[in-house]
């Protein structure tokens, strides 16, 4: 039996849901009947990290983002990964907005996650590993002390726990 257990708070997104969410997206947009004559086009481009929407006007870009949030959502998808830029004037008088979506755990995000874990007093010790933090510890509970406690905190972007040893 290990004398230390450890686990990962990571911050990742499954681009294969991703894919998914856009795809039945686009079939709802195609199919609605506001939105019918809007020609909206969403990309999503995963070798970047973001989704472009273009269309023709405002009523049609803030539908198509809500039907979009909608289905990240019904995948099991947290929308704290969007991170939407400005919309933009295209052309022909269309509108695009670039939405990013935010992978990783940032240096200050990391920071923020292992100051809440040292000011619990637990037993445990968190350390940033590029865009993770390692939680290492004897005890399971306190382990599982901290996922809850970052569970519960009002963080802007979506965290997942994996490795746990």
């Amino acid at each position: 039996m290990a004398k230390n257990h450890s686990f990962d708070i990571v911050s990742e997104i499954d681009f294969q849901e991703a894919d998914n969410a856009v795809n039945q997206a686009k079939k709802e947009i195609n199919q609605r009947f506001d939105l019918k004559n809007s020609k909206t086009e969403i990309e999503l481009n995963k070798k970047d990290k973001f989704i472009n929407i273009n269309t023709k006007d405002d009523y049609s870009r803030k539908a198509s983002i809500d039907i979009l949030q909608t289905k990240f959502i019904r995948r099991g998808m947290s929308i704290k990964v969007f991170d939407p830029e400005e919309p933009q004037p295209a052309a022909s008088g269309r509108l695009r907005q670039k939405i990013n979506l935010r992978s990783g755990i940032s240096k200050e995000n990391a920071k923020k996650i292992t100051k809440m874990i040292k000011d619990s007093r637990l037993k445990v010790n968190a350390q940033i590993q590029d865009e993770q933090v390692r939680v290492q510890g004897a005890k399971i509970d306190d382990l599982q002390t901290v996922i809850s406690m970052v569970k519960d905190a009002d963080l802007d972007f979506p965290t997942q726990y994996v490795n746990m040893k």
